[in-house]
């Protein structure tokens, strides 16, 4: 075995990176600036360096996400971040749409899967089925994309939390909200209000309006999640 100097040797770890104790009164700024300079805190900063530089530069920042991050009530920061001119545009699974509409009409969401499974009762809740199959029908023969058939419909509709949503805040806001979806995959399609034909063509339209919101996207920023 040949040995190698510490000295000489490649090391991915520095105490120049190591993260620093959060003191008392310091502010947000500052705790963030103490994280260590590793993994997710690094790419934390990361993340919001380039978002202020797309913005400075009037480039769009896109939101791509999944419905975990509404679960986890998140939805009050995008709306913030959506209100001050940061967010320029969202792009929502199917389940989005679902937690979102619930949270705005009852201020609850996401069932109990485990629970719900055995007995045949899981998906099948009856307000959020109606609602927003009956929006897509209504925005299909509008010739409106799946998201703005459900803004539209959720405007109209008399929600106990509207502020709390981030489909309702976005259409006022002017910030387009485009929704992917297959059918098949979301709990709305086993409802007997489904129709496919709804379904396909305002999801391939809003497919089609954020190929458009890319097309500028070089110098600009795009964050994704999805559940784990």
């Amino acid at each position: 075995m040949r040995t190698v100097s510490l000295g000489d040797r490649t090391s991915k770890v520095h105490v120049s990176d190591f993260g620093r104790p959060h003191r008392t009164g310091g502010s947000v700024a500052e705790f963030l600036a103490g994280l260590p300079n590793f993994l997710a805190a690094s790419q934390l900063r990361e993340l919001a360096e380039r978002i202020v530089t797309a913005r400075r530069a009037g480039r769009p920042v896109i939101v791509g996400m999944g419905a975990h991050v509404i679960k986890v009530g998140l939805s009050p920061v995008l709306i913030d971040l959506m209100e001050r001119g940061v967010i320029t545009a969202l792009a929502l699974n199917g389940a989005g749409i679902v937690h979102d509409y619930e949270i705005a009409l009852a201020g609850r969401t996401s069932e109990d899967v485990d629970a719900a499974l055995p007995d045949g009762s899981f998906g099948v809740t009856a307000e959020t089925g109606t609602f927003l199959n009956d929006a897509i029908c209504r925005g299909h023969s509008a010739g409106q994309g799946l998201g703005e058939a459900v803004a539209t419909a959720m405007r109209s509709a008399t929600l106990a939390h509207p502020t709390m949503s981030l489909i309702v805040r976005a259409s006022e806001l002017g910030v387009p909200v485009t929704v992917h979806v297959a059918v098949g995959t979301d709990v709305l399609h086993i409802h007997p209000d489904a129709d496919g034909a709804a379904i396909g063509a305002t999801a391939l339209l809003d497919f089609r309006r954020f190929c458009r919101s890319v097309e500028g996207l070089e110098g600009g920023c795009t964050s994704t999640s999805a559940p784990p």
